[in-house]
């Protein structure tokens, strides 16, 4: 929380300050530019602009709906350039390295291997693929001089069959790059029930895996993605605020979802400007997230679809810093728990909260410090030539 050594941090620190990324899809976050060129190289004639910007704003407009089904059409572009080996290696490698530009140090990246097949690729092939890109991003993001470490989340699509098959490609590359496993995809008329096949197997092989729940069907999805699947993280779950009721004079209750999941410390993979997008949030000052993280929820930031909503960890981060009047130590605070939420070893993450996440933020804190130090002399200097 707020303290009397840290002040609201400027755009510049919060580019700089540690960061971690949950919930990013691959698909979502291509440049405009490689999707042109792509689509060039690949034959594909159906994207709406030829330009990079003015593909960019479309996008950003097409998603820009209030319903989760249309911006879930905008992937169908994407996908159209992702077919091949050397289209997924150069996705991955500018994800890794757009996302170490902007400060984040871990993500875990989501993709549905399943969508990246028309081109003639196996499954195995996707992850490979996509897992060298990755590491070539990493690589390249260190000779920038930037660290990034990146993880894959394999989806199954909730609306198919195949989550089971995907449950299990996830658990064979456990040890290659692969950290866990998810469903998305439209939520209502597909429970995460349908698939409960491929989340029993996941735990009896003691696996990681999230769900996209509570973004826009509400409470039921995320009970079930909870209680009957046993999901480890909330995919958004922005939606448990509607078990959460606060008074006029300000009191706040919780029912018995809303406390189960703040007791069992269950992390939400909050995403404030898609969630906009899909109409599951009117406002960044009406958002979920300022009541979530007051009442201490295991609440994180995360992008989501970087390229539908024209947005990165850092404007996420001085969207909420302006609407909420965040401090660097509340961007800490949202940092540790993604890191606590991550889906690798404990001694992993805890070596990244205390020799990476935060010395970075003590760094940006005590510029502050130095700041006042800097202005007191001068303010010293003046009032003395006045005598």
């Amino acid at each position: 929380m707020t303290s009397e050594t840290t002040n609201t941090p400027s755009p510049d620190q919060i580019r700089r300050a540690p960061k971690v990324l949950l919930h990013d899809h691959l698909d979502g976050g291509l440049r405009p530019g490689t999707i042109i060129e792509l689509a060039r190289e690949t034959g594909y004639d159906g994207l709406p602009e030829t330009e990079p910007d003015k593909l960019g704003v479309w996008f950003r407009e097409a998603a820009d709906s209030g319903s989760l089904e249309r911006y879930l059409e905008t992937f169908a572009h994407t996908c159209a350039v992702m077919q091949t080996r050397e289209a997924l290696v150069r996705v991955a490698a500018e994800c890794a390295e757009d996302l170490a530009a902007d400060g984040v140090v871990y993500a875990e990246i989501r993709y549905a291997p399943e969508q990246h097949l028309e081109g003639g690729l196996s499954l195995e092939e996707v992850v490979e693929a996509v897992n060298e890109g990755f590491r070539e991003g990493e690589r390249r993001a260190r000779e920038d001089g930037h660290r990034i470490r990146v993880g894959a989340l394999l989806t199954a699509m909730r609306h198919a069959a195949r989550a089971l098959e995907i449950a299990e490609l996830a658990n064979a590359y456990r040890d290659q790059g692969v950290v866990g496993f998810d469903i998305a995809g439209a939520e209502a008329g597909y429970p995460p029930t349908r698939h409960l096949d491929a989340f029993e197997y996941l735990k009896r092989e003691n696996n990681h895996f999230t769900i996209h729940a509570g973004e826009a069907f509400g409470l039921p999805s995320i009970w079930q993605a909870l209680q009957w699947c046993g999901a480890d993280r909330l995919g958004h779950g922005v939606r448990i605020i509607d078990d959460i009721e606060v008074t006029e004079g300000g009191a706040v209750k919780l029912g018995r979802l809303a406390s189960y999941v703040r007791d069992k410390r269950i992390p939400l993979e909050l995403c404030p400007t898609s969630n906009l997008q899909t109409g599951a949030a009117s406002s960044y000052a009406e958002h979920p997230i300022g009541l979530l993280r007051r009442l201490h929820f295991r609440a994180t930031v995360n992008t989501d679809n970087r390229l539908m909503s024209g947005t990165s960890m850092s404007i996420e981060f001085e969207r909420l810093v302006e609407t909420f009047r965040y401090t660097l130590d509340d961007m800490q605070w949202f940092t540790v728990n993604a890191m606590k939420s991550a889906f690798i070893p404990f001694d992993e993450r805890l070596a990244m909260i205390n020799d990476v996440i935060k010395p970075g933020y003590a760094e940006l804190k005590s510029e502050w410090l130095f700041r006042q130090t800097a202005i007191e002399p001068a303010a010293t200097s003046t009032s003395g030539s006045d005598r």
